[in-house]
């Protein structure tokens, strides 16, 4: 490893002297496609901040090679040590500093140092929130523009409510939808606004659709169990939506930990109903969620036994994890464009953060009761109980994925860093009724919350699963589209949520509308 830092250190040396008599124009160590960080022009064009930035990527890549490369590590530590060696180097960047960041040092010119006294406001307004803010969240407002979809609240208990969604078209589908939503975020990243609500393109399809809003937990909820959410939150959900339509069956849709829920619920159904009619629940969809938890992503770095017992010890005292903790976690994974682009757009060159309703719902956080939460990282990020049979029993049955015989369209996101794609894919694997996968392109949301536009924005790939048993090789069978894919999800919905009728009662005698959508749970802090 030391033979070749010492040649690619002479090799950059003598670039760089050839650069300086301007008989090189290319970087010799070139920053990766997407790393923003190094793309304003005076990283290319002035000599010393491409030097700077050169001789940070050599160092930095050359020792993320050592740290994987040392043989007395296990591999799991070596992936931890690289990890936090990452996190080092990414904050060393000279993009972080002002007077190693051409950009910063224009900016301070160009408004005669107003860019840093508005940097030193920023750093103040970040102290007093106790984070470095990503959002301007005061242009932002649930139920005035965000989360504005008429409907009711239909169902309230002590975990949930249940918002039924005024129709938009002159007949719907007989099966209706009830959304599953991780109860880690809040559900309105299905319903952002009129371009980029799910809930509302469904709608204006010609779907009945219903949605969980999950309680925001406090510490009087501590004892509130994984079943619980499964069994009190999910299953009574769908027996009001069946009510309320007047059919036996729903069509399920999970999103991220809502689909881990739901595909609990989908075996435990499966094993209530075996051999007896009844089973309530038609087809189902998976969007960004694991069953399997042994292609977890970088969030295994937190995951051992002294991280989980640190948790816990959090979870003990306080009685619930705080969403705003879970949300630091995850920009650790992302800490270039999470928290390093927000530190130098903020600080050093003096920006206000964004008005994004993404960014808005992403601070928006919730809490997460003790007693789910342990189980949840135990059994499913630790053990990988869920995917082995009868690994983990929710009231009084266990748990076998493979008992699952409704047909499931299942999604991922090519960038996702949360629930990798890879990790999303092994759950056509898994169960045993027909599958068919798409692979958007981009991350865990946007990838998700991706309407159809024109041009299009992103592409997908689509097709049933036909045996693979590894994501890669499914992608191969298949050629990307342009588009999203909401429109292949919309056209294999209508095959199996029956024909179209006249809508059903937005509300009835048995479950009055309770107050009007968004509802009450959502606002909770």
């Amino acid at each position: 490893m030391m033979d070749k830092l010492a040649r690619e250190a002479g090799a950059l040396q003598v670039h760089g002297i050839r650069r300086a008599l301007g008989l090189e124009h290319e970087d010799y160590v070139k920053h990766a496609e997407g790393d923003a960080r190094f793309d304003a022009a005076e990283w290319r064009d002035q000599l010393f901040y491409d030097l700077l930035k050169q001789w940070y990527l050599l160092y930095t890549r050359w020792i993320g090679e050592a740290v994987y490369d040392t043989p007395a590590m296990t591999k799991h530590n070596r992936r931890r040590a690289a990890f936090w060696v990452r996190q080092w180097f990414n904050a060393l960047a000279p993009s972080n500093y002002f007077l190693t960041n051409p950009v910063a040092m224009r900016k301070f010119y160009e408004t005669k140092g107003e860019s840093i006294l508005e940097g030193l406001r920023n750093l103040s307004d970040d102290q007093r929130a106790g984070e470095v803010q990503m959002v301007d969240g005061s242009s932002f407002s649930v139920g005035h523009n965000l989360a504005t979809t008429p409907g009711s609240v239909v169902f309230r208990n002590q975990l949930v409510e249940l918002i039924h969604y005024a129709p938009q078209s002159a007949k719907v589908r007989a099966v209706p939808l009830l959304f599953v939503p991780p109860w880690i975020n809040k559900f309105y990243i299905l319903d952002l606004n009129e371009k980029k609500s799910m809930v509302r393109y469904l709608l204006k399809q010609g779907f009945s659709v219903f949605v969980i809003s999950w309680r925001n937990p406090d510490a009087s909820m501590a004892g509130t169990t994984f079943e619980d959410y499964v069994l009190r939150g999910v299953l009574p959900a769908l027996e009001v939506a069946r009510a309320i339509c007047g059919v036996p069956q729903v069509h399920a849709v999970g999103y991220c930990l809502g689909g881990t829920a739901l595909a609990t619920l989908m075996a435990w159904l499966n094993r209530e109903f075996e051999g007896r009619p009844g089973m309530p629940v038609a087809s189902w969809t998976m969007m960004a969620s694991l069953v399997d938890f042994s292609r977890a992503g970088e969030i295994e770095t937190f995951l051992n036994e002294e991280g989980i017992r640190k948790v816990e010890e959090v979870l003990a005292r306080q009685g619930y994890l705080d969403g705003r903790e879970m949300s630091a976690t995850f920009r650790l994974l992302r800490p270039n464009s999470l928290i390093w682009h927000y530190f130098v757009h903020s600080y050093l060159y003096g920006e206000k953060p964004p008005a994004m309703d993404v960014l808005y719902w992403n601070t928006d956080t919730t809490r997460l009761p003790r007693a789910m939460h342990s189980f949840y990282l135990r059994n499913c990020y630790v053990k990988n109980a869920l995917a082995q049979r009868g690994g983990i029993t929710i009231g009084r049955h266990p748990i076998d994925l493979r008992h699952i015989v409704q047909p499931l369209y299942a999604v991922g996101s090519d960038e996702d860093h949360i629930t990798p794609w890879r990790g999303t894919f092994k759950t056509c694997t898994l169960v045993a009724g027909p599958a068919r996968y798409a692979l958007s392109t981009s991350g865990h949301i946007l990838g998700i919350i991706n309407p159809p536009v024109n041009p299009p924005k992103r592409a997908y790939w689509a097709g049933d699963w036909n045996g693979e048993t590894d994501g890669k090789a499914w992608r191969g069978r298949h050629q990307q589209r342009p588009g999203s894919w909401w429109e292949d999800w919309t056209r294999w919905l209508g095959r199996h949520c029956g024909p179209l009728q006249a809508p059903p009662p937005l509300e009835t005698k048995d479950y009055p509308a309770l107050c009007p959508a968004p509802g009450t749970y959502v606002h909770q802090r």
